[in-house]
Formats: structure tokens, C-alpha cells, sequence
């Protein structure tokens, strides 16, 4: 079984490293990770595969 999962840190208070911490947690590994979006700002996205 996979999932994706779009990670964003858009500042410290402001993202969803918990839930992927969570997911990893209960026994997902990451399959892959690609970056997202372009250097406009200085928020950071990510495309995380899990898999089960």
C-alpha cells in the first residue's frame, strides 16, 4: 500500500513534519521524496511516497 503526502514548512509554527513523523511512527517508510514548487518565497514543499 502507498501514500502521498505533501509536506510544507511554511514557518515554525506553520507546517506538517508531525504528521509525517506520525505516519513513519506507525511503520510507513519513505519510497521517494521530490521537491516542489519554485524558489519565490520561503516556503518549502515536498512530495513524500510512502509505502506499507
Amino acid at each position: 500500500m502507498q501514500k502521498a503526502l505533501i509536506v510544507y514548512f511554511l514557518t515554525e509554527k506553520r507546517n506538517n513534519i508531525d504528521e509525517l513523523n506520525n505516519l513513519l511512527a506507525e511503520g510507513w517508510k519513505v519510497e521517494s521524496q521530490r521537491p516542489m514548487g519554485v524558489g519565490d518565497n520561503n516556503a518549502a514543499f515536498s512530495l513524500v511516497i510512502l509505502e506499507k
